[in-house]
């Protein structure tokens, strides 16, 4: 009988686990806390009050390793927005125009997400598979048992604090961005791993609010880059529809500029921002609970594909490559990570032996996220004049920063050239969202020349609901302010 630990019982956790079960005859998970009954807090997972969205990618390989779950989703309240066909972004350098590019995000809250991937994945029967998955909560890793060559199991600690070892064939750490597997390889007389770290000096700020009558269906994704060129640090921001005519918002700055965390500042830091159009739309919802602060935003890759790895030992998720969360990578490149999994165990088996091979796979699946993130957040760090990436904005666009004046210049018009190109604006929201770069690109409409920029009014204007709320019942409108600038 093939026997396999998953060690940590989150997002990715419970991906692995399923797709385990498929070529093992048995699968544990160790999870260190309490799943909550429907979609809750869980406990250790403090990014879970802010924004989360599944990518293009992302939301194609949860239908392919759970056919039905982004359905499933979607009846429970998440939203489909296309990109930026289904929102509203206002880059560096002005308002991008809708457009259809087949690149998309998927946004509810990330307890929902989790309750409904961890309920399929976790369920007997799921795609046909008859292997049990068993979860251990509140259990807690204390080191893996075996040697530099071979592990063959891990040493657990239960609620009563006494210790076990659970014998297993495979033996998948994904317990994510504070993983210890580094230092588990090492007390076996395994090799110390390489990490590398691009810290952008991000921060977070978010409350969660409830929509106004009539527009909790309708908002589009919103997304606020701040300007670089003011040489004065300030706030990106997004807006998203969740489950429950509710919105979810993040202010977002760096340590230049670290959003508010007490209403009254997150307010103004909402007033501040380069477009009137969320401050005004949140004014009109309902704040639900306190404004919820999140720091542990660096980038951090751990090379154990560089490894003699012993066998039987594999490392996935954010415990091998965790990228700045304002790139919205994390849960699709962990779904990625465990479609690529499944089929390297298809094709060579699930055995010990494998797994260093397959560790090689995975980190390729992560290593486009990874350069994607760390060259725009060394961009902004080398623009600011800063050792370590500090970094603002949210959302999908170019880099915000650049280095030398003509640096600024050519920034400048790539921008302008992707705000006017209907191909250019396809490639990017397309690499933006992990859409592999073979995919083929809609042609131009013929005859289309460069369009001019859009004020705020214009802008929201593309989009039905949110233009008649924006012109009739926030009241008489006089013209927008001229901020973008």
């Amino acid at each position: 009988m093939t026997k396999a630990v998953v060690l940590g019982g989150g997002f990715a956790g419970v991906l692995v686990a399923r797709v385990l079960s498929r070529h093992v005859d048995e699968v544990t998970v160790v999870e260190g806390g309490r799943y909550p009954s429907g979609p809750g807090v869980r406990p250790g997972l403090p990014q879970a009050f802010h924004s989360h969205v599944l990518v293009t990618a992302g939301a194609q390989a949860l239908d392919a390793l759970l056919p039905g779950t982004l359905e499933a989703l979607l009846a429970r309240g998440a939203h489909r927005r296309g990109l930026p066909d289904g929102a509203l972004i206002l880059s560096a350098d002005g308002w991008f125009r809708r457009h259809e590019t087949g690149a998309f995000m998927i946004s509810c809250s990330r307890w929902l997400m989790d309750h409904v991937i961890r309920q399929r994945a976790l369920a007997d029967g799921v795609d046909g598979v008859d292997g049990a998955v068993t979860v251990r909560e509140r259990t807690r890793v204390l080191g893996l048992v075996g040697d530099a060559s071979r592990v063959t199991g891990v040493r657990v600690t239960g609620e009563d604090g006494s210790d076990e070892t659970l014998r297993a064939d495979l033996v998948v750490d994904a317990t994510g961005r504070r993983s210890r597997a580094g230092q588990w390889l090492t007390a076996i007389g395994g090799p110390g791993v390489q990490e590398e770290v691009v810290d952008p000096g991000l921060a977070y700020s978010t409350r969660i609010y409830r929509a106004p009558p009539g527009l909790a269906a309708d908002l589009p994704a919103i997304m606020l880059h701040p300007r670089p060129s003011t040489g004065r640090p300030g706030y990106g921001a997004t807006l998203f529809p969740i489950e429950d005519g509710r919105w979810i918002f993040t202010l977002t700055g760096t340590r230049a500029a670290r959003p508010p965390v007490d209403e009254p500042g997150f307010t103004d830091g909402a007033r501040s921002l380069r477009s009137p159009i969320v401050a005004e739309l949140l004014a009109a919802a309902e704040p639900l609970g306190g404004v919820r602060p999140f720091r542990a935003t660096a980038n951090r890759r751990r090379y154990f594909e560089r490894l003699p790895l012993p066998d039987g030992f594999l490392v996935i998720g954010d415990a091998l490559t965790a990228v700045n969360p304002v790139y919205s990578h994390g849960m699709s490149v962990a779904l990625l990570g465990a479609v690529r999994l499944d089929r390297e165990l298809a094709e060579r088996g699930a055995r010990p032996s494998v797994l260093p091979t397959v560790q090689a796979a995975v980190a390729e699946v992560a290593a486009e996220s990874w350069t994607m993130a760390t060259e725009q957040d060394r961009v902004r760090a080398f623009a600011e004049g800063s050792a370590s990436a500090e970094g603002s904005g949210s959302g999908s666009g170019p880099a915000q920063g650049s280095g030398s004046a003509a640096g600024q210049r050519m920034r400048a018009r790539v921008s302008q050239a992707v705000l006017s190109s209907p191909v250019l604006m396809t490639r990017l929201f397309r690499a933006q969202t992990l859409v592999p770069t073979g995919a083929a690109l809609p042609r131009p409409s013929a005859g289309r020349s460069a369009a001019p920029p859009l004020d705020t009014d214009e802008a929201v204007a593309q989009f039905p609901g949110l233009r008649d709320w924006w012109f009739s019942e926030r009241g008489p409108h006089q013209s927008t302010p001229g901020r973008e600038p």
